[in-house]
C-alpha cells in the first residue's frame, strides 16, 4: 500500500513539474513530452469531471468551453508574461513613454482577462446547471492549490535530496 502511495506521488510529482514547465516555456512540446501533457490532460479532466459530477451530455458541451477559454486566457497570459520579461531586460533603456505604453499593456490584459471571465461565466451557465456552475469555481481553486501543493512538496524533497533530479 505505501508502495503505491508512493507510486502516485512520484506520478503526481512529475505530472506538476512538468506542467510547470509547459506554462513557462510552450515552445517546449516535443513528442517524448506529449505523453506527460496527455496523462495531465486525462487527470484534469477526470478532477474536473469529478468535482462537477458531470454527466455525459454536460461533459460534451462542458469541455468545448472550458478548453477555448483556457487557451485564450493562456495567450492573454503570454503577452502578460512577455512584457515582464521585456521589463524586466530593459529596464534601465526604457523610456517614461515606453514604460508608461508598456503599463497600459499590461492593463489593457488585465481587462481582457476580465473580459474573457465574464464571457466564459455566460457560456457556463448555458452549459451547466448553476449548482455546478459554482462547483465548476471551487473545483478549479481547488485543482489549482492541488498543484502548487504538489510543487511545494517536489521542491521540499529537491531541497532533502539536492543530488537527484528526474
Amino acid at each position: 500500500m505505501i508502495f503505491m502511495n508512493n507510486y502516485k506521488f512520484e506520478a503526481m510529482k512529475r505530472i506538476v513539474i512538468f506542467l510547470m514547465i509547459m506554462l513557462i516555456f510552450p515552445g517546449i512540446r516535443s513528442t517524448g513530452q506529449n505523453s506527460n501533457l496527455e496523462k495531465l490532460n486525462n487527470y484534469k479532466i477526470g478532477f474536473f469531471t469529478r468535482k462537477l459530477n458531470l454527466t455525459t451530455q454536460e461533459a460534451e458541451k462542458f469541455w468545448p468551453v472550458y478548453n477555448d477559454y483556457q487557451n485564450q486566457r493562456n495567450q492573454i497570459q503570454m503577452e502578460k508574461l512577455k512584457l515582464n520579461r521585456n521589463f524586466n531586460q530593459n529596464e534601465s533603456s526604457l523610456s517614461d513613454n515606453q514604460l508608461e505604453e508598456m503599463g497600459d499593456k499590461y492593463v489593457d490584459c488585465l481587462v481582457q482577462e476580465s473580459n474573457l471571465a465574464v464571457v466564459f461565466h455566460k457560456k457556463l451557465k448555458e452549459v451547466l446547471p448553476p449548482v455546478k456552475v459554482i462547483l465548476y469555481y471551487q473545483a478549479e481553486n481547488q485543482y489549482k492549490v492541488q498543484l502548487l501543493n504538489e510543487l511545494q512538496s517536489v521542491k521540499q524533497q529537491q531541497k532533502l535530496r539536492p543530488g537527484r533530479n528526474f
